[in-house]
């Protein structure tokens, strides 16, 4: 009975620390998906200026914090080319999420607290929709060739200020190196880069 004793007494230790909700917002500093002309069959991505979603933290004593967050981005890209003798154009659109599971530490000062984080995170890939068309056909699939994968996992870290006066106000420069691409196509001249940086700004309450 003592272990399970001890394992209720850290949840209910755990859950009587103050939590934090909000959102967080900001912009990518490296585009999503890269794309370099073939000759033959170019892709053509431009990154979205924008990632945001709700955040939750798990405030707990001695600087230290665990965060959790959902962030969404939309991603887009276009390809046109010459395909079995034919000019052959392509549209795809898709949702990007990650979810990002850090440990949190600030360094105990009054109002403004700068801190450190880390952790791992799952990246995965919702609704996607190709459009390919040529002179002769056109068609949409949810499977295009460029999918490599729907989900990676990768390492998390970031540097922050807290800013505390009311609200919690938490600009953050994160980067991210996934495990995985998520999307490729066979020649290589397409894919999501697995070095991610991002610029974010939290507000919870």
């Amino acid at each position: 009975m003592k272990p399970i004793s001890l394992l209720l007494f850290g949840v209910l230790c755990a859950f009587s620390q103050p939590v934090g909700f909000g959102v967080k917002g900001g912009i990518p500093l490296t585009n999503f998906v890269s794309s370099v002309n073939s000759g033959t069959f170019d892709f053509n991505s431009s990154t979205n200026r924008y990632i945001v979603g709700p955040t939750v933290e798990l405030r707990l004593p001695a600087g230290l914090g665990v965060e959790f967050d959902a962030l969404y981005r939309r991603l887009h890209y276009n390809g046109s080319g010459i395909l079995d003798g034919a000019f052959t154009t392509s549209q795809t659109t898709g949702n990007n999420w990650e979810f990002p599971l850090l440990l949190k530490y600030r360094i105990p000062t009054e109002v403004v607290k700068p801190y450190v984080d880390a952790g791992i995170a799952w990246n995965t890939l919702t609704g996607i929709k190709q459009t390919v068309m040529s002179p002769s056909s056109t068609f949409s699939s949810s499977n295009p060739p460029e999918l490599h994968r729907n989900v990676s996992e990768g390492f998390v870290v970031g540097v922050g200020v807290d800013f505390h006066i009311l609200l919690h106000i938490s600009p953050e420069v994160r980067y991210t190196r996934w495990g995985s691409t998520l999307l490729q196509d066979a020649s290589g001249i397409l894919q999501t880069k697995r070095d991610q940086a991002e610029f974010l700004v939290g507000i919870t309450f």
